[in-house]
């Protein structure tokens, strides 16, 4: 992969040769975390520096002892699947005295460890920054009790921290996700889905309680991704009254033939008196308002616990080599800093900026200034709260515009998870904004074919959860088709198109795009949203279904791993979907720990293979005993996964044996991840709201009429924006015999896993972030945390 002058290797820029870097977990544990730990010993490691665990978080520090050990590549092995976090966490309160620091300062001076890297929240990250802020002071204490020697002070006179965000609330401000809130959405949902299904047969209401004692995060997301009937949480009390509202919308639902209630309460849940909110209050009141048979679950540390999810092994990945970097390039004069997710990218942020906003908040809170709260919380969380509010309350008709708009939406190419989420988003945001909407089936071929109706706002009920196109999908191209679509268009008076779907979308919307001008008809605002498990489509970073297919090719392949785990020296040979498309291979790799990837857009020969089949000679020396190797379906068209298996099965005899698995179409089914959910939910709606800007602008004589570019786009994430691109714009930036784009932002990631798998290579750290500011951390338009 080709390499930018600037920072072309790493070796060659920054060394860790003569540093010592300390990894602890802190506070309450976030799946995620070991993923974390892994990341920062093995590129600690690469670079030449010693790493060191602390056991038991500040606790261990104070005692020291064996509580500090040194880290070995080894002895982080087979840890990225597990939750929680090995090097075990606890809650010290020595660590707030003065005594307690010294302690700790003498026990890392023993070891010359003058580089922290803390994984916790924001209590641990306060502590973490006092504790530097005193370093020269304790110093010179110690030098005066004689526990260190003044060459000591000297040598050791600055302390460097670093902080990732483990917890499961998401309440750090400055981030839009922290390690573990994945992995604990995944939890919830998991629940909610198998509730509903009680639920819907007893026709019950259910009232869940999810963790959230000061930030209602996973509650609104929850919220948003099974399409619950209430929500209450701590930033947004419910106004006086609301027990009345709660039960007539229930009612409603009852009586619109829905056959059962959630309600879901963030365990920090208020009124605005500030007075608690309780699962066992909401019970009473709908039995005895309602008569309903109500039941109650709280989920408590089940959220906190399971394997992590895909999002967060990479998420805690990504975070872990950036904060050795951040370390290594880090001054004396430089403030401790956190890393951050925005959009799609890591940032660097001062922490102590990042825990007074976190502060605030809770200020906000306490002095009833609920609306400065939730802005406080940033632009994706306030966003979910608007998005949930438009989604979950239907208004009644005469309270609703009325713009004469017809608007269509419809699936194209291969199912992919996550899709009826943004067709349910679609069609109630557009009933909202005044439109009627009507379903298309089985893509543009039920278009030509007529396979048009009107859908309500009811219709769409229950779809978030569901797997697969309930509208139907097909492959089908409108070129040879374009003059029934026409008619199709003019028969049912439609004013606009929203297309979810990949590849074959995409190419549909320039076809369109270039008949119009045969065809009036296609002079419409049309919109594609990018829903592929391949995320082959050009424009977008990350696409709908993308990440329950990489969560289904991860839980594989922990599987297959654990297969092995009483037969030593096996690899395996795991084939992923995508067409040419290796995101699946690459990113799956890199969540699963896999040694190798092998995909198109980065060719590979017979040397290549020889040289993994070494590197994993020589691993099985070790105390490691498996190796993973994942190969995109189309990577090469001669050397096929069987070509790998019989290779990999003849040059590793003696040494280790292999199996193969070819995984298909169970990367396309399931039901969608929270992620997926939120993402096509929230993109959804962005969409349609452009819909209606779009037809506003277009609409002259009582006739829409729109036949400029920015008129037909694809709504994409880039990097830290979710933006719309004309789609004749997108036709340079696109492969088309490959279906691929030509520039893929994580190829850049691809190093990063071998590095983590112990080869030598080459890391472009070109995108490595400089420290920003808080209030410069949100773009005008980004709605990047819109994914979750």
């Amino acid at each position: 992969m080709a390499q930018p002058d600037g920072k072309k290797i790493f070796f060659e820029s920054l060394s860790g040769a003569g540093k010592a870097i300390a990894v602890l977990t802190s506070g309450g544990d976030a799946q995620g975390m070991n993923a974390a730990v892994r990341a920062v010993v093995r590129m600690g490691l690469y670079v030449g520096a010693k790493v060191y665990f602390i056991h038991e978080g500040y606790q261990g520090m104070v005692d020291g002892g064996e509580n500090i050990e040194e880290a070995s590549w080894e002895s982080v092995s087979s840890m990225l699947q597990v939750g929680g976090t090995v090097i075990g966490s606890a809650r010290c309160m020595e660590f707030r005295n003065h005594e307690g620091r010294l302690k700790a300062a003498h026990n890392l001076i023993q070891h010359g460890i003058t580089n922290l890297c803390v994984i916790g929240g924001d209590g641990s990250l306060t502590g973490a920054n006092l504790f530097r802020e005193e370093w020269s002071g304790l110093l010179a204490e110690l030098m005066e009790k004689g526990l260190i020697e003044a060459d000591a002070v000297q040598k050791y006179s600055a302390l460097h921290i670093v902080g990732m965000v483990g917890s499961i609330d998401n309440d750090f401000c400055g981030t839009d996700m922290t390690i573990g809130t994945d992995s604990a959405l995944h939890r919830i949902i998991e629940v909610v889905d198998a509730i509903m299904t009680t639920a819907q047969s007893h026709q019950r209401t259910f009232v869940l309680e999810v963790m959230g004692r000061h930030c209602g995060y996973l509650a609104l997301v929850s919220a948003l991704a099974c399409g619950a009937d209430w929500v209450l949480i701590p930033e947004m009390p419910p106004e006086d009254g609301w027990e009345d509202k709660m039960c007539q919308k229930l009612s409603a639902n009852r009586a619109g033939m829905k056959r059962l209630n959630i309600i879901i309460v963030a365990e920090g849940a208020i009124d605005h008196n500030n007075k608690p909110i309780t699962t066992d209050y909401i019970k009473d009141l709908v039995v005895n308002c309602l008569g309903f048979d109500t039941r109650v679950t709280i989920l408590g540390h089940v959220q906190r616990g399971g394997t992590p999810s895909a999002f967060d092994r990479i998420l805690a990945s990504r975070m872990g080599v950036e904060a050795v970097f951040a370390l290594l390039e880090t001054t004396a004069n430089t403030p401790a800093c956190v890393v951050s997710l925005s959009g799609n990218q890591s940032v660097r942020l001062p922490l102590m900026e990042c825990v007074q906003m976190t502060q605030a908040v809770q200020k906000a809170m306490d002095e009833k200034r609920f609306e400065d709260a939730v802005k406080l919380r940033g632009r994706s969380f306030e966003n979910n709260l608007k998005t949930y509010k438009l989604l979950a309350h239907h208004k009644p008709e005469s309270e609703l515009p009325c713009s004469n708009f017809n608007v269509a939406v419809l699936n194209v190419g291969a199912p992919a998870a996550g899709m009826n989420a943004a067709i349910r988003s679609a069609v109630r945001v557009g009933i909202t904004e005044g439109h009627k909407m009507f379903a298309v089936s089985d893509g543009f071929e039920g278009f030509y074919k007529g396979q048009i109706q009107e859908i309500k706002w009811s219709d769409v009920g229950g779809w978030t959860g569901q797997g697969g196109s309930l509208l139907g999908t097909k492959r089908t191209l409108p070129a040879k088709h374009v003059d029934k679509i026409a008619e199709q268009i003019r028969k049912h008076n439609i004013n606009a198109l929203l297309v979810i779907g990949g590849f074959e979308a995409f190419e549909s919307l320039l076809q369109l795009s270039d008949a119009r001008a045969a065809h009036r008809e296609l002079c419409i605002p049309m919109c594609m949203l990018p829903a592929t498990i391949s995320n082959n489509v050009p424009g977008t970073d990350l696409s709908i279904g993308a990440d329950t297919a990489l969560n289904a090719i991860v839980e594989t392949c922990d599987r297959i791993k654990q297969s092995a785990s009483g037969t030593k020296r096996r690899v395996f040979i795991i084939e992923t979907m995508g067409g040419y498309c290796g995101y699946l291979a690459s990113v799956g790799g890199l969540a699963s720990g896999a040694d190798a990837a092998y995909i198109f857009e980065e060719p590979f020969d017979i040397r290549d293979l020889q040289a993994n089949v070494e590197h994993l000679t020589e691993k099985m020396k070790t105390s490691i005993q498996r190796g993973l190797i994942l190969r995109n379906e189309n990577s090469n068209e001669n050397y096929t996964t069987d070509f790998i298996y019989q290779l990999y099965s003849e040059e590793g005899k003696g040494v280790f044996d292999c199996r193969k698995n070819v995984l298909g179409h169970m990367q396309q089914g399931g039901a969608p991840s929270p992620f997926d959910r939120n993402f096509g939910t929230k993109i959804s709606a962005k969409a349609m709201q452009w819909i209606s800007k779009k037809l506003v602008e277009v609409y002259r004589q009582g006739k829409v009429f729109a036949n400029t570019d920015d008129s037909c786009c694809l709504l994409g994430m880039r990097r830290r924006a979710l933006v719309f691109q004309p789609v004749v714009q997108l036709k340079e930036q696109t492969d088309f015999v490959h279906r691929i784009p030509k520039e893929q932002w994580w190829l850049k990631l691809r190093p990063l896993m071998k590095i983590l798998a112990k080869y030598k290579t080459s890391y472009d750290f070109s995108d490595s972030s400089q420290l920003e500011h808080v209030h410069d951390n949100r773009p005008r338009d980004s709605d990047a945390a819109a994914d979750m």
